[in-house]
């Protein structure tokens, strides 16, 4: 898709090293996403400025 940017950060579960693709067009996003490695729900939420990806944070849900 157009203006994705994949970020990686550590998983609140497993602490594994994760990757998700994140959409930088939008100024606020919230949603919840299963870790690649153990499966568990994590809550994201971040905030872009229409470039980048200037806050970020990943929680149990």
């Amino acid at each position: 898709m157009y203006n994705e940017k994949e970020y990686f950060f550590q998983c609140p579960y497993c602490f594994e090293s994760i990757s998700f693709l994140l959409e930088e067009l939008y100024d606020n996003q919230n949603y919840i996403e299963d870790c690649e490695v153990c499966c568990n729900p994590i809550e994201i939420n971040y905030r872009s400025n229409g470039e980048e990806i200037i806050n970020f944070n990943a929680e149990k849900a």
